[in-house]
């Protein structure tokens, strides 16, 4: 018989807040008695069955200000029929992986599960920080300032799986970096002017790039199978809580819900978003040409008078550019988030799609396209060099500071000023609970991990597309990863508040983007391969033949990459076989529901004729 939350009494006399709903002031006394009704009545009437408070009572709030900030927890057995609910698999006291299910709940080892659920007349709702476990996870994370160890499941175990794959991720992609820049530092030694010694480093760079990828999905597979997400099906999305439309009936669920007619999304994409990201490209690339004539300014001061200053104004231009791009990067992508709203998607997925392939398209011609000038127009490889450097070390400096650095004391700065307040106060209260949901309250809103890889994926880039003629990028990108996962680790922990955890089972669209880069960076280095002197020498008279070899191996390391990327098989074979296995158990367990549905509905003990039917 299933367990239901109707069939069972939720209540709690010790109520731990877990997460925080803040209205809007003007909302009315109804509203606030309806919200509080579906939040705390029975599942079979509606209601989430949740335990609910306000953060201050009603004598409190007509001297204290924050009187519409409520608190809502769950009991234990509301959390464990919402891990029913959601289909978490999770591993057994035999170190096997099953579906949790309420009533086997002794079989399982431990967890934790805090999913909520969130309503469309709040002003914001995010979880509370748990003290306790947070100071265990800062102790074994970031204060270590070291990559030898990444408490990665304590990581899963507090934020969740998505969380919890960016920074293995980023640690896995960190360590990878580090044979690419074992091998540049010897490079770098080597006169800037030979540049057909770079030959070995790129074709070393092809087998990288791809290696690396391959490797990762193997390592993604183990974790996610470890903790039960690997097999996790996504259920029917919900429209997304920004979708509008006529109300109509959804012919799948029967149910009356907002209507949009897709032709007018798909005239909204192709006359108004593609028009304007069009026009973004355009004008980045018209900021690029305006660079282009900076260095030929600085150049020409340095070559009329030849000092020392002139030497460093030399890279003043780069310096300048590169800010300007992060700055074109910010703005744009506010832009594209307001354009993909605008455009109405139903669902979460779509939105997320769209707004990445606008995202990734710009940014890749906004940090690039100047590099790929200088390469294949231009060819001046010593330009291409200081563009490069420039680029990457300024980048990573502004990405510190803007997104921890800055944050981290604005967030000092307003702790504070809390702690003030609450020193000041008078009022009979949990001092130690109102300081923590006040201070949180103002804390910044983690986004997702959408800006956390695109700043990895441009790392990648200026990696495995030019670092052939700059090889110290991979060096720089390896001290900058360093110190990227103890400030991100500080931002979530300290400055941010603490998000929704998310279930997942890969790092998503961006395994993609980082394939699709890397097949790039194959045409790029076979390219710069065929302009060095030592290539051009083998063929003195004839270009075209030079050409078609070149291209010839393009091919031919590219059907070498997609052939070990076939044959490194993305789950290990032991995985393969417990979801075999795992698999068969599911089909045998459908198969009994079966049988005792067919015995049910003839009202008699199964037979074996009946089994045989099921079957």
């Amino acid at each position: 018989m299933k367990v239901t939350l109707s069939a069972l009494d939720t209540y709690e006399s010790s109520f731990t807040p877990l997460v925080v709903i803040e209205l809007a002031q003007d909302v009315k006394e109804e509203t606030k008695e309806w919200l509080k009704n579906r939040i705390i009545a029975k599942k079979k009437d509606g209601g989430a069955q949740l335990l609910f408070k306000p953060l201050l009572n009603k004598y409190e709030t007509e001297t204290l200000e924050h009187h519409n900030l409520y608190l809502v927890g769950a009991s234990q057995i509301r959390l464990l029929l919402g891990a029913e609910a959601v289909g978490l698999v999770k591993e057994c006291n035999d170190n096997t992986m099953r579906a949790f299910t309420y009533g086997t709940r002794q079989n399982f080892k431990g967890f934790d599960v805090r999913r909520l659920l969130t309503s469309g007349i709040v002003i914001q709702v995010f979880p509370l920080h748990d003290p306790e476990a947070l100071k265990k996870l800062e102790d074994t994370w970031y204060t270590r300032f070291t990559l030898k160890y990444q408490p990665i499941d304590s990581i899963r175990g507090y934020f969740g799986e998505t969380i919890a794959l960016y920074f293995g991720f980023l640690e896995y992609f960190t360590f990878a970096l580090i044979p690419m820049a074992v091998i540049g530092l010897p490079y770098y030694l080597f006169a800037w002017e030979d540049y057909d010694k770079y030959v070995i480093f790129a074709s070393f760079n092809l087998i990288w790039s791809t290696v690396i990828l391959e490797v990762w999905k193997r390592g993604c597979a183990n974790m996610t199978y470890r903790w039960g997400t690997l097999l996790m099906k996504r259920q029917f999305e919900e429209p997304r809580p920004g979708f509008h439309g006529v109300l109509g009936i959804n012919s799948i669920t029967g149910r009356e819900e907002p209507v949009y007619s897709s032709f007018k999304r798909q005239l909204r994409i192709y006359l108004v978003s593609l028009p304007f990201v069009c026009l973004c490209l355009y004008f980045s690339l018209y900021v690029m040409m305006i660079y282009f004539d900076m260095e030929v300014w600085a150049l020409s001061l340095h070559e009329d008078s030849g000092s020392e200053w002139t030497n460093i104004l030399l890279y003043v231009p780069s310096i300048i550019y590169a800010i300007i791009i992060e700055i074109m990067n910010r703005l744009y992508r506010y832009a594209a988030e307001f354009l993909t709203s605008w455009e109405n998607h139903r669902l979460e997925s779509a939105y997320q799609n769209h707004l990445v392939l606008k995202v990734l398209v710009f940014n890749f011609l906004n940090c690039f396209a100047s590099l790929f000038y200088i390469a294949f127009v231009l060819k001046d490889m010593k330009l291409l060099r200081q563009s490069l450097a420039t680029l990457l070390i300024t980048s990573q400096l502004l990405n510190q500071i803007v997104e921890s650095l800055l944050p981290y004391w604005l967030q000092k700065k307003h702790g504070v000023q809390v702690k003030r307040r609450v020193q000041a106060l008078k009022a009979d209260i949990d001092v130690a609970l109102y300081e923590q949901v006040i201070l949180e309250k103002e804390m910044g809103t983690y986004m997702g991990t959408f800006d956390d890889y695109l700043e990895l994926f441009l790392q990648f880039g200026y990696v495995s597309l030019f670092s052939c003629v700059y090889p110290l990028a991979a060096a720089f990108a390896v001290l900058n990863n360093f110190t990227e996962v103890n400030s991100d680790a500080l931002k979530m922990c300290r400055v941010l508040k603490r998000p929704f955890s998310e279930p997942s089972a890969s790092i998503g669209v961006w395994q993609l983007a980082f394939e699709t880069m890397s097949v790039i960076s194959v045409v790029t280095n076979c390219a710069l391969i065929g302009m060095s002197p030592q290539v051009n020498a083998v063929f003195p008279e004839s270009k075209t033949d030079l050409i078609l070899i070149v291209v010839a191996v393009e091919h031919a390391l590219l059907a070498l990459k997609f052939i070990l990327a076939f044959a490194i098989p993305d789950k290990p074979r032991h995985i393969q076989m417990k979801l075999a296995r795992l698999e068969f158990e599911s089909l045998e367990a459908l198969k009994q529901q079966q049988m005792k549905l067919v015995a049910e509905n003839l009202k008699e003990e199964p037979r074996e004729d009946i089994k045989e039917k099921a079957a």
